[in-house]
């Protein structure tokens, strides 16, 4: 049974994919996340499930990162989840909520920009914002954004703009917040088998192939080639890597 190390973390759609893998990883590692679902409880109980059989506590709360009205309230219902565990402070915060998007930048709506603005950019900006008189000094903080800011793929441009803005912001957050000793840092998956965009890459045979002929491994990424990486660049043994772009693509379009 793993043991609590005393650290917390905050990650944002953990009860699926990257994130659900990045929680778990956690455990593993002894550290107690506190991390957020949008509308699917059943799928974050079984990640609370998971953990405890671990050893390790972990609690879900519901929100929508896209919805920066409701942060306050986050915020407060962190502070008391934060007093259960018998401390007032957290030490990880990891952005990694998010939709996808797949439209031609000439037939994109308003609406859509709207969307990704508020989940990708806005939502992260807001939400580190209030939650940053809660992070230790020393703390880490890691933004998830997307192999698409590097390669071009049609139909991604709204998607991977607003990804970039995130990459540009990780690095202001680094620059203003190390006077605090606290690093921030992206890290910026491949095309991962993963529900997200509706399964494409991990249920539609023909993509599917196309992600591993393009991938220097051969394959396309699993959610466990991510996680690890997450919860491993949060430890102290990284603790003098920051303001970086760091791709976990294995090698996707070289």
């Amino acid at each position: 049974m793993t043991t609590t190390n005393g650290k917390i973390a905050i990650v944002t759609g953990g009860s699926r994919g990257l994130g659900r893998s990045t929680v778990l990883n956690l455990a593993s590692r002894g550290v107690q996340s506190i991390f957020t679902y949008n509308t699917n409880r059943a799928e974050a109980d079984k990640v609370v499930a998971a953990a405890a059989e671990m050893g390790i506590r972990t609690i879900a709360l519901q929100l929508n990162t896209g919805d920066v009205s409701a942060f306050d309230a986050f915020v407060e219902r962190v502070r008391s989840v934060l007093s259960e565990l018998g401390t007032e402070r957290f030490d990880y915060l990891v952005n990694n909520a998010g939709n996808s998007h797949h439209n031609a930048f000439e037939h994109t709506s308003e609406a859509e920009l709207d969307t990704l603005y508020n989940i990708h950019f806005k939502g992260v900006f807001f939400l580190t914002q209030k939650l940053l008189p809660l992070l230790k000094d020393g703390g880490r903080i890691v933004n998830i954004s997307t192999g698409l800011t590097r390669v071009a793929a049609p139909g991604s441009a709204s998607y991977a703009a607003m990804k970039g803005a995130v990459e540009v912001l990780t690095r202001y957050l680094a620059r203003e917040l190390g006077t605090r000793g606290i690093t921030a840092n992206t890290v910026a998956p491949g095309a991962i088998q993963t529900d997200f965009s509706g399964g494409m890459v991990r249920d539609n045979p023909e993509i599917n192939r196309l992600v591993a002929s393009s991938t220097a491994l051969g394959r396309a990424g699993l959610p466990e080639d991510v996680g690890p990486m997450v919860a491993s660049l949060l430890a102290d043994d990284n603790r003098w890597v920051n303001a970086q772009r760091i791709e976990v693509s294995g090698g996707m379009i070289p």
